[in-house]
């Protein structure tokens, strides 16, 4: 090893006296103005409403879901010609239902027939109530056997109106 090199006095005192480099405080992450506090706190306060808008939503339309339900199941009994007579007053009492879900009991209980009709399409979003109407005024009152040689494309027919009117009916 070398020696080490003597420095010149001067150069020593130069030396000691340096100090370490100041580093800045860091940035606070907090606003800085009363403004951005506000923006904050208003943007907290509409999230907070469109999650309760988004859950109040859900739970009103519980009753949708419910009825979907039920259809899979009447859709499964529609595919088998024995039991299809049985899904079709299944699938009436699920429009039913859900029609009572939605509105005034005294306003949906007493319909039957072209009222229950009318009224169905009268909610109907796209208007397309005709595969609804027939499943009413024809399907529901014939025989077993008429209705269980029914060709299976009429049925998902009525599956697929019945599941768009639960979808999409406007509801009170």
């Amino acid at each position: 090893m070398e020696p080490a090199a003597k420095l010149d006095p001067i150069t020593e005192t130069a030396l000691r006296s340096l100090h370490d480099i100041v580093v800045p405080a860091p940035v606070s992450w907090w606003p800085q103005t009363w403004g951005w506090a506000v923006v904050a706190a208003l943007l907290v306060f509409a999230a907070l409403l469109v999650t309760l808008r988004r859950i109040k939503r859900y739970r009103a339309n519980a009753y949708r879901r419910e009825a979907l339900t039920l259809l899979e199941g009447v859709a499964d009994k529609l595919r088998h010609p024995a039991t299809r007579p049985d899904a079709i007053r299944e699938l009436a009492e699920v429009l039913k239902r859900t029609a009572l879900a939605a509105w005034p009991r005294d306003e949906v209980a007493s319909l039957s027939g072209d009222g229950w009709v009318r009224f169905l399409d009268a909610h109907d979003e796209d208007r397309t109530g005709d595969t609804l109407e027939r499943l009413l005024d024809d399907f529901e009152y014939h025989g077993a056997e008429i209705v269980a040689g029914l060709p299976s494309n009429v049925c998902s027919d009525l599956v697929i109106a019945a599941r768009r009117w639960i979808e999409q009916h406007v509801s009170a």
